[in-house]
């Protein structure tokens, strides 16, 4: 089966930048979409940005502009590109693996990572 983990999280003034990357495991002769979500203290856990098997990209409003989401196949592995960081993106970040065909082992029991915590300071 598929497992995904993320990581990458740290703490950064507003405006900065930072990259995380959610690396794949189990997927050889696998297709799949790669997602990430995040969620602040005491909220619900919401959509941050999408890359499809066909390497469309779709970002949330809030994002849109400032992060970047792609992707290194040989490594298995997503990366989600935050610049011009804010407060309000103070979150843990998930990504969710999706959509998965191929191989009899192309499955997940858990389609989420365990997050990475990136904190954006005022």
């Amino acid at each position: 089966q598929t497992t995904v983990m993320e990581a990458g999280g740290g703490s950064v003034p507003a405006g900065g930048s930072l990259r995380v990357s959610c690396a794949a495991s189990g997927v050889t002769r696998c297709t799949y979409d790669m997602s990430w979500y995040r969620q602040a203290p005491g909220k619900e856990r919401e959509f941050v940005s999408l890359l499809g098997i066909a390497g469309t990209t779709t970002y949330a409003d809030s994002v849109k502009g400032r992060f970047t989401i792609s992707t290194d196949n040989a490594k298995n592995t997503v990366y989600l590109q935050m610049n011009s960081l804010k407060p309000e993106d103070t979150a843990m970040y998930y990504c969710k693996i999706a959509s998965l065909r191929g191989a009899w082992w192309c499955y997940a029991k858990d389609p989420w990572g365990q997050g990475t915590l990136v904190t954006v300071s005022s």
